[in-house]
C-alpha cells in the first residue's frame, strides 16, 4: 500500500473520529479538478451534501492521487477508495456490459447519450448482478460526448478520404478508420498537439470541448462532425460493501444525486461544445459536416463491433441482444423527451 493511500485512509479515520458527525467517503478520480466532467463530480459532491443535510460529505482525491485510472475497478472494488470513476476502455472485459454506451449507434448528443446510459446502468438486473459480483454499485454516468475528427493539411469529407492517413483512433470508432484505409497511430488525446503539429499524426478522433480546450484549433486545418456515436463509458461505481452498509435513505440520496449528473454535465458540456466550435471557426479552422450518404457507410462498417460486443456480453452470461434493444429504445426515449420538452436546463429557464 502506498504512502498516499496510507495517509488517505488514516484522513478518513480520523475524520470519522472527529468530523462532527458527518460521513466522510474517499472518492478517487484521476481527472483533474476542472473542465465540465470536474464541475460535474463536483456537482455531484454537493448534492450528496445537500440532500443529506450535511450528514454525508465526499473528498475526491484528483488527478489520480489514490489511483491510476488504470487501477480504478480494484481501487474501489477493494476498498483503497470508497468510490471513484471507472473508465470502460480500461477494462474490456469486466465493464462489458457498459461499454454499450461505446458503440457507434449514431447517438451523438451528450444528453440523450447519458440518460440513456444511467437508465439502464440503474435498471438492468443483468447489469446489477454483473458489478455485484465485482464488488461494485453504479451511481451515476459521464460522456465525453459525440466523436469528431480534426485534421491538419487534409480534411475528411467522404469516407475515401480517410484512406492513408496517420489518424490517432480510440475503441470502435478507431478501428473502423483502420477498417477504410486509416493507419493507426496509439496516442492519448492530450499528446495529439504535438503529433498533429510534427507532423506524427494527420488527424486526430477528437471531442469538441476537448478540442478548443487543448488548443488544438492552433495545428488543425479542418473538423469534420461526424454525429456518429459518442464514447459514453465512464461513470461513477461504489464499493458495494461500503454501499450496503449505508442505511436505505443514505444509499437513495448517493444514487439520486448521480442520476442528477447526467443533467448537470448534459448543460455543462452542451455549452461547452458550441462554443468550442465557435472557437475553431474564429481560428480559421473549416467546419465540415459529414453528409447523411457518407455516415451512412460509417454507420454500416462499424455494425460489425456492435455485433462483437453483443457476442462478447453474450459469452458471460448476460443476453446481450436484448440489453442492446433495450439501450436502443432508451436512446429513442430520450431523442424524443428532447425534441418535444426541451433539454432540463432550458425547461427551467422557460
Amino acid at each position: 500500500m502506498t504512502n498516499v493511500v496510507k495517509a488517505a485512509l488514516t484522513g478518513a479515520l480520523i475524520f470519522g473520529a472527529a468530523g462532527a458527525g458527518a460521513q466522510e467517503f474517499f472518492v478517487g478520480e484521476a481527472g483533474p479538478n476542472r473542465g465540465a466532467r470536474g464541475e460535474s463530480l463536483n456537482y455531484f459532491a454537493e448534492q450528496v451534501e445537500e440532500k443529506s443535510g450535511g450528514e454525508m460529505a465526499l473528498n475526491i482525491q484528483w488527478g489520480g492521487a489514490l489511483f491510476k485510472a488504470g487501477a480504478a475497478l480494484s481501487g474501489i472494488a477493494d476498498g483503497v477508495a470508497d468510490m471513484g470513476t471507472i473508465i470502460a476502455v480500461y477494462f474490456p472485459q469486466e465493464m462489458a456490459p457498459y461499454r454499450i454506451a461505446d458503440m457507434p449507434l449514431e447517438s451523438s448528443d451528450a444528453w440523450v447519450g447519458m440518460k440513456a446510459t444511467d437508465e439502464i446502468m440503474r435498471n438492468n438486473e443483468q447489469i446489477a448482478e454483473h458489478l455485484a459480483a465485482q464488488n461494485l454499485v453504479y451511481l451515476g454516468t459521464f460522456t465525453t460526448s459525440a466523436v469528431h475528427i480534426g485534421c491538419k493539411d487534409t480534411a475528411i469529407r467522404t469516407v475515401d478520404d480517410i484512406a492513408g492517413l496517420k489518424i490517432r483512433g480510440v475503441g470502435a470508432y478507431g478501428d473502423t478508420f483502420a477498417d477504410f484505409g486509416a493507419n493507426l497511430v496509439p496516442m492519448s488525446i492530450y499528446d495529439a498537439y504535438q503529433g498533429l503539429d510534427t507532423g506524427l499524426l494527420d488527424c486526430s478522433q477528437t471531442y469538441s470541448y476537448a478540442t478548443a480546450a487543448l488548443k488544438q484549433q492552433e495545428v488543425i486545418d479542418s473538423y469534420t462532425l461526424l454525429d456518429w456515436g459518442q464514447t459514453g463509458a465512464l461513470g461513477v461505481f461504489m464499493n458495494k460493501e461500503a454501499f450496503d452498509r449505508l442505511s436505505e435513505e443514505k444509499q437513495q440520496i448517493l444514487l439520486e444525486a448521480g442520476a442528477s449528473m447526467s443533467d448537470e454535465l448534459g448543460r455543462l458540456i452542451t455549452a461547452d461544445n458550441e462554443a468550442a466550435i465557435e472557437t475553431m471557426r474564429e481560428a480559421g479552422v473549416e467546419i465540415i459536416e459529414l453528409p447523411d450518404e457518407e455516415r451512412a457507410k460509417l454507420v454500416q462498417a462499424g455494425q460489425k463491433y456492435i455485433d462483437e460486443w453483443v457476442e462478447q456480453v453474450s459469452g458471460m452470461g448476460l443476453d446481450g441482444a436484448a440489453i442492446l434493444d433495450e439501450y436502443k429504445a432508451l436512446l429513442a426515449k430520450y431523442a424524443e423527451e428532447r425534441d418535444t420538452q426541451g433539454y432540463p436546463w432550458e425547461r427551467e429557464q422557460g
